[in-house]
Parts: C-alpha cells; structure tokens; sequence
C-alpha cells in the first residue's frame, strides 16, 4: 500500500438530492442545473442527452439487427444475456436486412470524428433501439447505457415476472473524455480466484471503465506462474493465513501451515486477457520492484543484497516496516532486489519476457514505490556499484535499476511505467509516471514530457475508509464520496497532452474477500468514472448522488455489494470553554435528519433529533447515533465511545 501522513479531513458538501440533468425535447438547460427524472440516471454522464417524449417497451420477441456481425459478436452474446435472463424474453440475432428489428447495432460505414473509437449515438424511441458507432467499443459503450435506461430490475440474475420492461425515449451522443479509464486491483496482499476477477472485470465494465490494472506481486505473494522460476508459486504464493488488523499480525511459528493464498498459471492469465477483451478491457500487469519484493526474494534469497534474507519468508501481515519517520520507510527486513547483483536482471529478463508474452497491453508496470533503502546504504556491493557508476546518491542507485529494467521492458516491445517515485533519482525520458503520491507529481511528470496517469491519493484511493473508523475497516487515512467525485484528472494548468488519464487504485491489505472488494469499489468507483469519462462542465454533485442512489438499487437486485457510508454522520469533537466536551453532527447529503441517544438504547426517529452540539451527561458510555430521510432510516446505527471522543478532543 502507498502510505501518507495525514488523515484527509472529511469534507462537507450542501447537496440538494434532485435528479439527473438531461436536456428535454432539444431544450438547453443553463448552468448544468438538475431537473427531475428519476427514469434517466446514466453513470458516467453522457456527453449529451435529450428526453423525448414517450417510452420503448421491450417486447417479449425481441430481435437485434447486427451489420459487420464478426466484430460484435461478443456485444451480441453480452446484450443477450442482460436482456433476457431477468425478463425471460425470447431474443434473436439477425444480419440486415430485418423487417422491424427491436435493437439494431450499427458500424459506421463513414467514420463520425466526433465519437473517436469509443463514442456512440444512441437512439431509444417508441418502437426501436438503434446504437452506433465507429467501432465496436462504442457499440459495447452505447448498449451499458441502454441497459441503465431500463428498469433496475434488468440487473437480476433470475428472471422477475410481473416488470414492465419500459425505457424513456432519448437522444444519446456519448463519448470520453480521457482514454485511460482503470481500476487497480491488488490481487497480491489477498489472492483473488480467476472467477472473482471475472467478477470484478463484469462490474467495472458496466461504467466504461477500460483498463484493469493488475498488482501481481507483493511482500505478501507471488501471483503469476514464470516458467523456469518455479519457487515464485512454490513458495512465493503461499503465507500463514491471518485476519484482524494488517500490520499488527503476530509473526508466523516456524510450525504453522504456510497454505494461504495462490497464483494464476499462464493459460489462466490467457483467459483472463481474453475475457477482459471481449468486454473492451486491457489488463496492465505490475510486478513491483526493486521494493515490496519478500516474496520474490523468499522464493530466491539470492536477489537481495543481504545475507540473511536466507531466512526470510513471505510477508503474512506482520510489521515489516517503520514509517514512524516518515517516507522512505525504514526496511525491518530487507524486502527489496539487489541493484548491484547482476542475476537480479537475468531473473526480471526472464520474468518480463514471459509477462509481454501474456499480456498485449502496450505498458508494463514495474513499481518502483516506497523503497527502504537502509539496506542498501550500508552494504558494500552498493558502495561498489555507486564507485563503479559514478552515482552519489541513494535515490541515483534506485534510479540506475530503474534505467536497466527499462531497457529490459523497452527490449520485449513493451512501455515501461512506474509509480512516481522514480522521478527522484532521474529516469528515462520516455518513461511512463504514475502520479498516487499527490497531483503535483504528476503535473511536474507532463511538465517535463512524460506520459502520466493521476491516480492520487486524496481522491482515488478507495482503499481508505469511507465513513467513520468505528464504523469502517481501519485504515490510516479517509476518502469519501464527494471528495472523490472532486478528482480532475487534468487540472488547470496542467499539460493535458501528456495526461492519458486517470484510475482509482484498489489496494487489498485490509480486504480479505471480494465482497469487501466490492464494498470498498463502489460508489466511489461511479465518482471516479465520472471524473475520467464525463466533460467536465457536465459534472454536478448533486446530480451524481440522485443518480448513485438509483444504482444502489441496482446494485442491491445484481446482489453487488456496495458502502452506505455517505448516509453516516460525521463526528465533529472539541472542547467548551469549561473544558466539556462538545460533539457536533453532520451529513455528508442534505436532507437527512440525526437521532441520537445517549442512554445505550437504539434511537429511531422518535428520540431526541439533532439540531445543535451535544454535551455528552457525565456518566455517559456511548452515543448513538442514526440517520434517517423523512421516516425511513437510511444510515447504520452508529456506535461512538465517549472515550473515543474524550481521545479525539485531546486533553482537558
């Protein structure tokens, strides 16, 4: 994980719950302003919408017209089955000439610049559906926004009687506004089956997302068979299964079972490729290095640099780092690749061989974050090797290494890129930077001509907790929805040409299952979604939430697990005057109301409402608190010790 040392305060937004902005019947809308229509709520925003009057019914014999039929045939199978497994729908497929086809799916013969490869019209009225497109990723792009259009109950795994499958009539054209649209999924601190993945992959591409970062290698496992490396699985894949807080684990007994976690062999990668390029998504690996290594070097001790990495084994969550003095963390264990040992760039030329084999994507990533370096400063094949290059500096060293794996990377046909620590050293020109630390990074990379993907922190990584952590999976840092739907990926001022895009990262410490994998994607991912596909004019929080509140619905039929952390009220805590504590209640939504209680009972709305800040009673334990719209709660019950607010306050 990319740690950073402070805690990003929770951030406040007046919102007004409306509806999704849309233009009706070719009207322009001044000021981006929602009107109400619970029927239209499309994520991300398309480029432009115009309501028309009436509605499509879905018949219950439904044909799709497909030209140049070979290139969607998967589009085809995907519409298929979201159309009929919930509705039970007859559905035929048909090259034109077809008399009346319910959907047709058009190639352009002559190419719309406007929509570029992944752009689309899309066309609902009364009595058929037409999407096209220059290519087939715009026809897969134009049918996710059809399926949005109907009922939420099209997202059902069992068909559902009774529906009346209708959609509103609109004019659609649609495009991105960045061709780098990823999530990042750590399937390295926790291992994830082929088919969650699958899953995952299913999930992201019904938000246009484009591009799945995978993180395959890691202190705490080694994900990818290498032929010819076979301890990397052997012994690499495999820890001591923990659960709790991460970083505080107990360290392993020689004589526990070391029998936790897995790998992909190379025709599960191959699967995996295809499947996601059936559904328009490249797959980027990363293997990380020269830091976050142990499992590497427990598979092959004779990478590193230190002599007692014979009996080192892999990471199982307990500390091996001391970031109390900030970054560059201090390494307990040495988990990073020798720099100065040569068999360390015959092993990362095997590896990244076989990887360019599996992976068509353009770009490799190799890591390069969070390297302890103290290792390296007192060992003497370091020394040797700065004498022999000429390089004064630790942070050169790192650089050195970063240049050979470029040329090893560059030597397959492939693009190196790397997290943004690699600029400090110096690097290659032509080296691709992914900017997580903060913006500023990856602003100062366009700057100086790199290729950028932003990434940051403090909008897009939805690994940190989303409400309150007496509520969350503790992590060291927060991250809530309206903070992430702020995230701009091409800021003012910024060298857009450089900036490819941008992604949120997934970082799994802290997520044993996919189901807590897909509590912690979603609703942010429809923020971050919508920051990298949608104009930016075209954002509006309020807008965004009415429209996140329809899909958790959907969410709720496709049994997609989701955080309901934006209806949570955030805790605010000082001292009086007098030195009493003082709490104060919001909401990060308009329009809720807080109930608390104070006597351990479970408030509803009939207890006491919050309107002004709270002086917990002297001998009180614990306040509780729950939000509620009108009569119905919509927020958890919350919990919060008085204790935990005494620490918050600091002392009296």
């Amino acid at each position: 994980m990319k740690f950073i040392f402070h805690i990003f305060p929770f951030l406040l937004l007046c919102l007004n719950v409306s509806a999704q902005t849309i233009e009706e019947n070719s009207e322009t809308f001044a000021n981006n302003e929602p009107i109400s229509n619970t029927e239209i709520a499309i994520i991300p925003e398309p480029v432009r919408l115009i309501k028309q009057t009436g509605h499509f019914i879905l018949p219950n014999n439904i044909t799709i017209q497909v030209g140049k039929s070979a290139e969607l045939k998967q589009t085809v199978a995907f519409l298929k089955e979201r159309l009929s497994v919930p509705t039970g729908y007859y559905i035929n497929s048909v090259n034109p000439p077809a008399t009346n086809p319910t959907i047709k799916l058009v190639i352009n013969d002559t190419e719309d610049a406007t929509l570029g490869n992944e752009g689309y019209h899309l066309t609902v009225g009364t009595k058929q559906v037409i999407i096209r497109a220059n290519k087939p990723a715009g026809i897969f792009y134009g049918v996710q926004s059809f399926i949005q259009l109907l009922p939420k109950e099209i997202e059902s795994k069992e068909e559902i009687k009774g529906v009346k499958w209708t959609a509103p009539c609109v004019e659609v054209t649609d495009y991105p506004r960045l061709g780098w649209r990823g999530l990042m999924f750590d399937v390295a601190r926790h291992f994830f089956t082929k088919q969650e993945v699958k899953q995952y992959i299913d999930a992201m591409v019904r938000y246009k997302y484009n591009i799945l970062h995978l993180h395959l290698s890691d202190d705490e496992g080694w994900r990818i068979e290498i032929k010819g490396l076979p301890k990397l699985t052997e012994v690499g894949a495999w820890n001591v299964k923990r659960e709790g807080t991460f970083g505080d684990f107990i360290t392993p007994k020689p004589n526990e079972p070391r029998n936790y976690g897995g790998f992909y062999t190379q025709e599960d990668i191959k699967e995996l490729v295809a499947y996601a390029k059936e559904r328009f998504v490249d797959i980027m690996p990363e293997i990380d290095v020269p830091g976050h290594s142990l499992a590497a070097i427990a598979s092959y001790p004779e990478l590193s640099c230190t002599p007692e990495a014979v009996n080192y084994k892999v990471r199982s969550g307990e500390k091996i780092m001391d970031w109390s003095r900030g970054a560059p963390p201090l390494g307990l264990v040495d988990n990073t690749l020798c720099p100065a040992n040569e068999k360390v760039y015959v092993f990362l030329d095997t590896v990244f061989s076989q990887i360019a084999q599996l992976f068509p994507f353009p770009y490799i990533h190799v890591g390069g974050d969070e390297v302890a370096r103290n290792f390296w400063e007192k060992n003497d094949q370091i020394k040797e090797l700065m004498k022999r290059e000429g390089l004064k500096t630790i942070p050169e060293v790192q650089a050195y290494f970063e240049k050979r794996v470029e040329q090893i990377i560059v030597s397959k046909g492939k693009k190196f890129m790397a997290w943004d620590e690699v600029l400090e050293g110096g690097v290659s020109p032509t080296a691709a930077v992914m900017s997580w630390r903060n913006m500023q990074h990856g602003l100062d990379a366009a700057k100086a001509g790199h290729e950028v993907v932003m990434t940051p922190t403090q909008y897009a990584y939805i690994d940190y907790m989303q409400a309150d952590a007496i509520t969350e999976p503790k992590v060291y840092a927060s991250l809530r929805l309206s903070k992430s739907y702020e995230f701009d990926p091409v800021p003012e001022g910024a060298n857009a040409k450089f900036i490819k895009g941008g992604q949120a990262n997934l970082w799994t410490e802290q997520v044993f299952n996919i189901r807590q994998a897909e509590y912690m994607t979603w609703p942010r991912g429809f923020a971050i979604a919508e920051s990298v596909w949608s104009p930016k004019e075209k954002k509006n929080w309020t807008t965004f939430f009415a429209k996140t509140e329809a899909h958790f619905k959907r969410l709720d039929i496709a049994e997609t697990k989701y955080a309901p952390s934006v209806y949570d009220p955030i805790f605010g805590v000082k001292r009086s005057a007098d030195r009493n504590l003082l709490v104060t209640l919001s909401t990060e939504v308009e329009g809720l109301d807080i109930y608390y209680s104070f006597d351990n009972s479970f408030p509803d709305r009939f207890y006491p409402k919050y309107t002004t800040p709270l002086v917990p009673p002297i001998d009180a334990k614990v306040l509780k608190v729950i939000t509620y719209r009108g009569k119905n709660p919509v927020g958890r019950m919350m919990n919060m010790p008085i204790e935990e607010l005494e620490k918050r306050a600091g002392k009296r």
